[in-house]
């Protein structure tokens, strides 16, 4: 009898299989995000979770549409449960408080813990201040369509109360606006304002002669990384825009205060001290890597000298296979540019080796196909270096742009008939006057 009752005993133990440990996603930016949608596509069977603290994925090629009005909300900024929605992948809006590489488990801000069996890293990158005095406190960033929504309401402010004041000094630090950092994003930002400005300040009654947008670059040069063709043809669209675009080259930030800006020209004799007096100031000359990445416990030559994750050419770190990673916090022996379609193509890539595992198969390396660059130079103008071979400029190029932005949207705005008919008109309208 007590033998029928062991037998009996044993059955549900042999009937009920563990739970599947999940994979998960940490950082919904290009990387994770599109990680999660293509393993969706791939019908992957291991539950996966993405987790994030923010609400929204935001596209941040086309905040400067946002900024000037040029597209709606809809197109830059979109829920991870509506993006998520039906896919299989759950999603968490948590902050990630602890990575143990060791025993596989993630801690959440909010008390959750989570064991995994593969884990993703696209933590992303945070603002970089580099010990500037007042930077963090002082400047704006433009990072988000809420950094966006507040530099808005902050020209407006400016342009309205320059029309106000009878005061010259007060007047002429309203109206100028200083952006510190000549990468892509200050150079894209500059010509966007530069076009955009004065079509907020002439209804007011103000003298667009007035303004005046400053880009100050501790470097020799724009576009640091770029090709010499490609910063040739942004030093160009600066000075042609409605506004001219001053650029301070080899120029320091030394602190800034409430509306001003000290700095030391690098290239004078005895490094002059200066004063810019400026009402907006806007931060975007550098980013770091996620303090968790700092937190995790690799053996020596996991990272790079910038703190950056070295991964294997199939997108693994180095001594944790089960561990994929890409953006701005990963390295590899080739680096890659820290843009959307790298970041795009990576999350492809490790949605595909995570399939290839669950399969039996072995990871593939990672081949990233570089579709050229595409930068946005004023309102409707644009540059598009396709392949780095073919150069289109003016609005053609930027019609290129946008296209090719639209076709990485991930929700169905980038199907929307009226999206493609537009498209098609403006570009068959362009290339007819060619």
């Amino acid at each position: 009898m007590s033998n029928t009752l062991d037998k009996i005993a044993e059955v549900p133990q042999r009937l009920i299989a563990p739970e599947p440990l999940p994979t998960l996603i940490l950082g919904g930016g290009f990387t994770g995000l599109f990680t999660a949608l293509h393993l969706s596509h791939q019908q992957y069977t291991t539950p996966t979770i993405l987790i994030d603290r923010e609400w929204n994925f935001i596209f941040k090629p086309l905040l400067y549409e946002f900024l000037s009005g040029e597209m709606n909300i809809q197109f830059i900024r979109h829920r991870y449960d509506d993006l998520l929605h039906k896919s299989g992948i759950a999603f968490i809006r948590d902050e990630v408080q602890s990575i143990d590489l060791q025993k596989r488990q993630v801690s959440l801000a909010s008390g959750l813990h989570y064991t995994y069996s593969n884990l993703v890293l696209s933590l992303g990158s945070v603002a970089g201040y580099f010990g500037v005095k007042g930077a963090r406190e002082n400047a704006l960033a433009f990072r988000t369509s809420e950094d966006a929504i507040a530099l808005a309401w902050k020209l407006r402010d400016c342009l309205q109360q320059a029309t106000q004041t009878s005061e010259p000094q007060q007047k002429k630090s309203l109206l100028t606006i200083a952006i510190l950092g000549a990468g892509c994003t200050g150079v894209e930002l500059a010509a966007t304002l530069a076009d955009l400005l004065p079509d907020w300040y002439s209804p007011l009654g103000g003298d667009i002669a007035d303004i005046r947008i400053v880009v100050i670059q501790r470097g020799k040069q724009i576009l640091k990384g770029d090709s010499d063709r490609l910063r040739q043809t942004a030093q160009e669209a600066l000075q042609k825009r409605t506004i001219s675009v001053d650029v301070m080259l080899e120029t320091s930030v030394i602190e800034i205060r409430p509306n001003v800006v000290v700095l030391k020209r690098n290239n004078r004799i005895n490094d002059q001290i200066e004063e810019l007096a400026a009402a907006t100031i806007i931060w975007t000359t550098g980013i770091v890597i996620n303090p968790l990445i700092d937190t995790l416990s690799l053996p020596e030559g996991g990272r790079d000298k910038q703190g950056r994750l070295k991964l294997t050419d199939t997108l693994q770190l180095i001594d944790f296979p089960e561990v994929f990673a890409g953006g701005d916090c990963t390295v590899m022996e080739h680096p890659l540019p820290a843009t959307a379609q790298v970041a795009y193509q990576q999350g492809a890539a490790i949605a595909h080796n995570l399939q290839a595992l669950s399969e039996g198969h072995s990871p593939i390396a990672f081949e990233v196909g570089m579709r050229g660059t595409l930068m946005k130079l004023g309102l409707s103008d644009g540059v598009a270096e396709i392949y780095d071979r073919y150069e289109v400029k003016g609005n053609l190029g930027h019609l290129i742009r946008q296209a090719a932005y639209l076709q990485l949207l991930p929700t169905p705005a980038r199907n929307f008939k009226a999206t493609i008919e537009w498209l098609s008109d403006e570009m068959f309208h362009c290339v007819a006057g060619l």
